[in-house]
């Protein structure tokens, strides 16, 4: 599985975080030590950023000298804290991209999950986009020019690879909404619904749910649930403005409640694949 400096920023920043916990520090003292060992510049609120996963490249240097104050001596932890530190400042394919993606830091964290769970209200998911859907959509999002338009679709694209056959991606289960489906342009839906059909496998699942339905508890809008090896799950909301992620334990919880509802309110693996089939014949 490849490795994702955006999982490995968002992990130092939690470990951080807990040594200065665990030592009963508080920030302003951290950043005052810093300051008076003279190790690194430290300005008011930078240790916050650093604990809130708000940097791009994580200094070695800013990290050696929490390590310091933390009293962190054994020379296998700090080697792997600086270990930790390198990986977390390598750049990901997406940074070719960014001026389409952005920082990208969905796209790095989609690259190491070990589950993706993802309700889609109005959009077929992104990972299971055609090509030709993809362009529509995008036009749809008021792109106008060809060139961007063709690296929006690029993007997409590459970032589809995690489930190419014989990769070590995630394990992907998606309900879609009835409504995302009935928005698909009608000179693409035949190709999109069949894909649908066509990517089912075991790590794979699509299911649809229908208009009938009704209300449900996750009418406020889209979402994905990330789950990973060895570091706490993320959910992932976005908007017209902003990307959202929420990591604390009882947004998770509520969360994962609403996609049980949803999923147990949509139809069932093999009812949905009979949904898609009779799309495909209307």
């Amino acid at each position: 599985m490849a490795k994702s400096s955006t999982l490995r920023r968002r992990r130092l920043s939690r470990r951080l975080r807990e040594l200065r916990e665990a030592a009963g520090l508080t920030a302003a003292h951290v950043t005052a030590e810093a300051r008076r060992r003279g190790k690194g510049k430290w300005s008011r609120g930078k240790l916050t950023r650093i604990e809130n996963n708000e940097w791009l490249r994580p200094s070695i240097i800013d990290v050696e000298a929490l390590l310091d104050i933390y009293a962190v001596t054994d020379p296998a932890d700090r080697e792997a804290y600086a270990t930790l530190t390198k990986e977390a400042r390598n750049t990901g394919w997406w940074v070719g991209y960014a001026d389409v993606l952005g920082k990208g830091a969905y796209v790095g964290l989609e690259l190491e999950a070990a589950t993706i769970r993802t309700y889609e209200a109005l959009v077929i998911p992104g990972l299971l986009q055609t090509e030709g859907y993809a362009q529509a959509i995008t036009r749809g999002h008021g792109v106008t020019d060809e060139a961007d338009i063709e690296r929006y679709v690029e993007a997409r694209m590459a970032r589809k690879q995690i489930l190419a056959p014989g990769s070590s991606g995630p394990q992907v289960w998606a309900i879609i909404d009835e409504a995302a489906l009935r928005k698909i342009p009608a000179e693409i839906r035949p190709e999109q619904v069949q894909h649908l059909i066509n990517v089912q496998r075991p790590t794979l699942r699509v299911q649809i749910l229908p208009d009938t339905a009704g209300l449900h508890p996750a009418t406020a809008g889209s979402f994905s649930i990330l789950d990973f090896l060895d570091d706490p799950p993320v959910v992932y909301r976005e908007d017209v403005m902003s990307q959202l992620f929420y990591e604390d334990p009882v947004e998770i919880a509520h969360c994962e409640m609403v996609y049980r509802h949803v999923q147990a309110a949509a139809l069932s693996v093999p009812d949905s694949q009979a949904f898609l089939e009779n799309m495909l014949n209307e």
